[in-house]
């Protein structure tokens, strides 16, 4: 932590106005944009200082969106994923609204409920550069897409690999009513025995990303897909609102 200007000091914490929460060094909070069409921005409190008229800023960790970046929003972001960039800045405490709690991948998918206040982050973005870690991430089923935590996935009792129902030519209803499931290479070794029509898929065999439940699988695929996305720098005036 860089050390306090002259005339400043570092305080413990800060009350949101108008709330009761208070908000700490190392916690999320949400920014307020100075575009309200705009949803809040996201950052991780990085230092709390006070000067001499006690007006308090924040030095904050942004967070991007996927859309924040050249490369733009993709089809395996999850809707509630943000990248954890080396961007920080100074901003006003007041432009802050409220606190939020960026979980790890792994433990986003173990939420029995998905609040408004919740969000994900699996890739570490490098503001300067357009940069990712991880650059690949492991890929699943016939269309080796990474994994979208708000898509519905069933998996295969032989391969053991995951799907979406729509690659596979079934609904999501009837991928429900499958049991056990098989995909098309592992049900074409066992078509004489275990029709893939006739077959219900267990409840832990299902994930439904809107309910968050089931296990999954990390990182064990042999194909990988490359993360490769643009830098997105907004020179944005400081209005009313956070710039970042």
């Amino acid at each position: 932590m860089a050390k306090t200007k002259p005339g400043k000091k570092d305080l413990d914490s800060y009350s949101i106005k108008g709330t009761n929460k208070v908000v700490r060094v190392g916690d999320c909070v949400l920014m307020r944009p100075s575009d309200s069409d705009k949803p809040p921005y996201v950052a991780k409190v990085d230092r709390i200082e006070a000067d001499h008229r006690n007006n308090v800023k924040v030095r904050v960790q942004w967070y991007y969106r996927p859309e924040e970046s050249v490369g733009g929003r993709r089809q395996f972001h999850g809707a509630k994923e943000l990248f954890l960039s080396d961007h920080y800045d100074f901003q006003s405490a007041h432009t802050i609204e409220g606190k939020c709690i960026v979980h790890s991948f792994k433990n986003y998918t173990k939420l029995e409920n998905v609040g408004p206040e919740d969000y994900f982050c699996r890739f570490d973005y490098k503001a300067a550069t357009g940069g990712f870690t991880p650059d690949r991430v492991a890929v699943y089923c016939k269309c080796e897409m990474p994994y979208n935590p708000d898509d519905l996935m069933v998996q295969c009792e032989g391969c053991k690999d995951w799907f979406h129902p729509i690659c596979m030519g079934m609904t999501i209803e009837e991928a429900k009513k499958l049991d056990p499931f098989l995909c098309s290479d592992c049900s074409s070794e066992d078509d004489a025995k275990r029709p893939l029509n006739s077959f219900h898929v267990e409840p832990k065999d299902i994930y439904d990303g809107a309910k968050t439940r089931v296990k999954i699988r990390e990182g064990d695929n042999l194909e990988h897909f490359p993360i490769v996305m643009g830098l997105h720098m907004d020179e944005r005036k400081e209005q009313n609102g956070a710039v970042k």
